[in-house]
């Protein structure tokens, strides 16, 4: 842990650092084969609807039920017509789920798997949900969701500028495809909690964007007055100051996650965990991955388009063709962060011991009254 301590603080004061901004067609490369993987997976397999989004009957039985998973699915699919989704919970009871069909044909498969199963009939509990009310959950979450997009923007514009408001359009942009994407790969189901995670993961991914987004505005605030960083070089250093606190909060969030993951939705069979847990666990890493690969290079890429931008740079890049002449170093890192930000020419701070003047009462409250 002290040496993990010891390289952020090397990092934060940019004596060491790996060059994000200086890779990032790489980075761009593999975000657009990841990102057109998952829209080809989307658009082959599709989404796996819930009954909440399209309609359907859920039938609960009781505890420690001794038939089988496939079993059940069998007796479901036979008794409905149509596919059914069997899942086996904690407690021993099974969650048999069939999307699809007619509420009025509920209470006849319902008596049908009480059959099969060899339960009484009320003992299975039955939940319904009817197609309009399905239209109406999947409208509000597309509503809630192209609110939360176009309130962000409009933040992000206010508070830094519109080209990071776009950089963090993107990124998340690329979070949600790329979540989306994984769901129809695996073919877990969308429910209303797999928008809840959807909600959750943009916040996470817009606190690690917004944390390097403010490192980078307070640094570039004069970089026109000084010629020994480009606005890339600036993007670079804000990256990697705030590289391990992104790594250990990406980290610390992910663990519990994926305790729900991989114990809580596989091991003891919880549906919905599966759901939020899934959503979460993607979208956290995909967005930890996007504020440091995607967002602030593309920032750079913006602003060093800029006339001001491009002079600077140009400047810079002279400065060092005429330091590498002379054979000096063309650059220097800087490790006094509170001169960080100053001009070059700007005038030395004293270093040393300084004289202080005599005092003009030194000689006062001596018996004699006198000075010596």
């Amino acid at each position: 842990m002290s040496k993990l301590g010891n390289l952020g603080a090397r990092l934060h004061r940019g004596e060491v650092g790996y060059d994000f901004v200086g890779n990032r067609k790489i980075w761009y490369g593999i975000s657009i084969l990841i990102t057109i993987t998952a829209i080809v997976g989307l658009a082959v397999r599709g989404l796996n609807m819930g009954i909440e989004f399209q309609g359907g009957a859920v039938f609960t039985t009781p505890k420690n039920t001794s038939v089988s998973v496939s079993q059940a699915e069998t007796y479901a699919e036979e008794a409905s017509g149509h596919d059914a989704i069997v899942q086996k919970l904690g407690d021993g009871s099974m969650r048999i789920q069939i999307a699809g069909i007619d509420t009025d044909k509920s209470n006849q498969i319902k008596d049908e798997l009480a059959q099969d199963l060899k339960l009484d009939s009320e003992q299975i509990n039955a939940d319904l949900v009817g197609p309009s009310w399905g239209d109406q959950i999947a409208d509000k979450a597309w509503q809630g969701l192209g609110i939360f997009l176009v309130l962000v923007v409009i933040y992000l514009a206010i508070a830094f500028e519109w080209r990071m408001a776009l950089a963090a359009f993107v990124a998340l942009i690329h979070d949600i495809t790329i979540t989306v994407g994984i769901y129809a790969l695996v073919g877990f189901e969308v429910t209303p909690g797999t928008v809840i995670g959807l909600l959750t993961i943009l916040g996470y991914s817009l606190y690690d964007t917004v944390v390097v987004f403010d490192s980078l505005k307070e640094q570039t605030r004069d970089i026109t007055k000084q010629t020994r960083w480009t606005y890339s070089d600036v993007a670079n250093r804000s990256i990697n100051s705030t590289l391990v606190r992104s790594i250990n909060t990406t980290v610390v969030a992910l663990l519990p996650v994926a305790g729900l993951l991989f114990i809580g939705g596989g091991v003891l069979g919880a549906g919905m965990l599966n759901d939020i847990s899934l959503s979460l666990f993607v979208g956290l890493a995909a967005g930890a991955y996007s504020s440091i690969f995607i967002a602030t290079p593309l920032v750079a890429d913006l602003k060093e388009r800029e006339p001001q931008m491009k002079a600077l740079k140009k400047r810079v890049l002279a400065k060092r063709a005429q330091a590498a002449a002379k054979g000096e170093s063309p650059e220097a890192p800087v490790t006094d962060e509170a001169h960080a930000d100053e001009p070059e020419d700007a005038a030395p701070a004293v270093v040393g011991p300084r004289n202080q003047p005599a005092s003009r009462n030194r000689g006062r409250g001596r018996p004699s009254g006198k000075r010596r």
